[in-house]
This record gives C-alpha cells, structure tokens and sequence, in this order.
C-alpha cells in the first residue's frame, strides 16, 4: 500500500473534518436525549458522513457536471445551511421541543454539510484522481475509512462529557457551538463568493 498517499489522505481530511471540533456541537445537538440515542446519532453521523463521501468520490466530478453545479456553489449553499443551524444553537429556539427531539440530527447538519461537507468532498475527489491501481485504492479507502473512526471516538467518548456537564453545562456549550459554527459558515460562504470572484464558478 502507498503509506505516503494514506498519510496524506488522513491528515488532509482530519484537519478539513475536524474530529475534536465535532464535539461540542454533537453535545449542543444531542442535548436532552438519551445516551442510546446519542450513540445512535453518532454513529449514524459517521455512516452519512461516509456514504456522501465515497459517493462523491467515485461518481463526483459527474454529478456536479451532470446538475451543472460548480463547487463554489456546493460550498456556499453548505456554509448557507450551516448558517442557520447556528442561528437556531445562538438563539435557542425551545418554541417546539418535540420536533427538535424527532428531528434527526445525524443527516443534517452532522452527517452532511458538518462532517462531510465541500471541503471534505472535494479533497476526497482530488486524491480519487490519483488512484491508477489497487495500490493508491487502498490507501485511498484506508485513509477515509480512517478518518471516519477517529470522529466516530471523538462522538462516542463526548458522551460522558455530556453526563458531567448536565444541563446548564449543555447550553453553555450550545452557545459555543453556535458561535463556532457560525464562523465556520461564514467562512465557507467567503471562499465560495472568493473563488466566484476569481472564476472558478
């Protein structure tokens, strides 16, 4: 196996998928529910995150020609959707508990644009250029695969965090989050009017 290229994959995807920063927001989302359910959410995060991103690295580059999408508007509809989750954790929108707690939070906004969103999608599609045999596949696969794991910890082991902090600790972090997040869509909104800018739209 190419050790270098999975080395690469692994590293350009932890810091682009950010592992220990999922934590606070997987607490702010998972907040009120049981532990069963949150180890639920976790790992059905992880396989969302996973499924979107081997999609898009065999069938990528097609979709998007096929729907006449570019990438800069992939990035800046999921910094959009990002937006507004964060708007909802800073303000604490409480007006409808029940659908909060029925709504799953795995698919949207953990699973995709959170964890697998254009960054990761497009650093996926670019080391899938790269694979000419099972060599280059392997680490490839490897590397996601293992990217994957590492968030999935991150997830599984914020949960005794989550037992400690108890409800005001929760909307502390809530808060946090949000704040965090919205950073994060704003940022994803800035490179995609960018790269509009310079072109590449």
């Amino acid at each position: 196996m190419d050790w270098v290229l999975f080395t690469s994959v692994f590293v350009t995807l932890f810091v682009i998928m950010d592992p220990p920063g999922t934590i606070p927001i997987f607490l702010s989302l998972t907040g009120g529910r049981s532990p069963q359910a949150a180890r639920r959410l976790a790992w059905q995060a992880v396989a969302v995150s996973f499924s979107v991103i081997a999609v898009f690295a065999f069938f990528g580059q097609r979709i998007l020609e096929y729907l006449h999408i570019s990438l800069p508007a992939l990035q800046g509809a999921g910094g959009l959707l990002l937006l507004l989750v964060a708007l909802e954790l800073l303000t604490g929108n409480e007006t409808e508990p029940t659908a909060a707690q029925e709504t799953n939070v795995a698919l949207v906004p953990l699973g995709t644009p959170l964890l697998a969103g254009p960054g990761a999608i497009v650093a996926t599609m670019v080391f899938s250029k790269q694979v000419d045999g099972f060599d280059e596949f392997a680490a490839v696969a490897l590397g996601v695969v293992a990217v994957h794991i590492a968030i999935w910890l991150a997830m599984r082991f914020s949960l005794p965090i989550l037992r400690v902090i108890r409800e005001g600790g929760v909307m502390l972090v809530t808060r946090i989050a949000g704040l965090l997040l919205s950073a994060i869509a704003v940022q994803m909104v800035a490179n995609s009017v960018r790269a509009f800018i310079a072109g590449e739209g």
